[in-house]
């Protein structure tokens, strides 16, 4: 084979390897986003605005990440509205927000 056509060989190759890969930390994702809609529902702007850094802080700037993110936020932020549901304290959303920053800090590690 020629030069060229190992090369467009090996890129479709790569191309594939890279397409099958699972992309990391999204559980972690959507579950800042159900945070976040949550926060925004009950009002705790504050509890939002540390998801969404945290967000930017750890995810890939991809459309995939920004996707999960933005549904979970806004399915969350739905249903707290639609079951009436009681607001949790600002303490309990501060537990979850460490414990997810805890798993995304070890599959998505902050950005320096």
């Amino acid at each position: 084979m020629s030069f060229k056509t190992n090369l467009i060989v090996l890129l479709l190759c790569a191309g594939n390897a890279l397409a099958e890969t699972p992309l990391s930390g999204l559980e972690e994702i959507q579950d800042l986003g159900r945070i976040n809609g949550e926060a925004l529902a009950c009002s705790q702007m504050g509890v939002s605005n540390q998801a969404k850094a945290m967000m930017i802080r750890h995810a890939p700037k991809t459309r995939s990440y920004g996707e999960v993110f933005e549904s979970a936020t806004s399915t969350a932020f739905l249903a707290q509205g639609e079951a009436s549901l009681a607001c949790p304290k600002e303490v309990e959303f501060s537990a979850r927000l460490y414990a997810v920053g805890n798993r995304l800090q070890r599959v998505l590690p902050a950005a320096r």
